[in-house]
């Protein structure tokens, strides 16, 4: 059986990097303000040109994540950077990020197994 190229990508793992390629870039631009809101997985599937769930599935079984996960990844990453910025409020965080101030702490949390607050706090600690 002949060797498969090393340079050759699988469609799997094609539609992986595409889908990360376009959370990136959609997210660049709503943290720019060039987007209003932030797409839905439909909106994300329609732009790669799959069906939602098949985009879905593909995601996890090549990287063992939920496609929400690279998403939630990313604003977690944005709201941390934010964060760090102390002349910014945590509500107008939240409302950058288009979530209301209770579903950010609840969502930031989860993530990192603390608030929004006591994350800012922990940062003075290390500076």
């Amino acid at each position: 059986m002949a060797k498969i190229p090393d340079d050759y990508i699988s469609r799997k793992a094609e539609i992986v990097a595409k889908f990360k390629q376009v959370v990136d870039s959609h997210l660049d631009d709503f943290m720019a303000g060039r987007e209003e809101k932030m797409f839905g997985m439909q909106e994300i599937a329609d732009i790669i040109g799959l069906h939602p769930v098949h985009m879905s599935k593909v995601i996890k079984l090549e990287t063992g994540h939920h496609a929400c996960y690279f998403y939630e990844q990313r604003i977690l990453s944005d709201a941390k950077k934010l964060l760090a910025d102390k002349t910014l409020a945590i509500g107008a965080i939240a409302r950058i990020l288009d979530y209301d101030v209770s579903n950010f702490t609840k969502f930031f949390k989860r993530f990192t197994g603390m608030t929004p607050s006591l994350y800012r706090k922990s940062l003075e600690t290390t500076i």
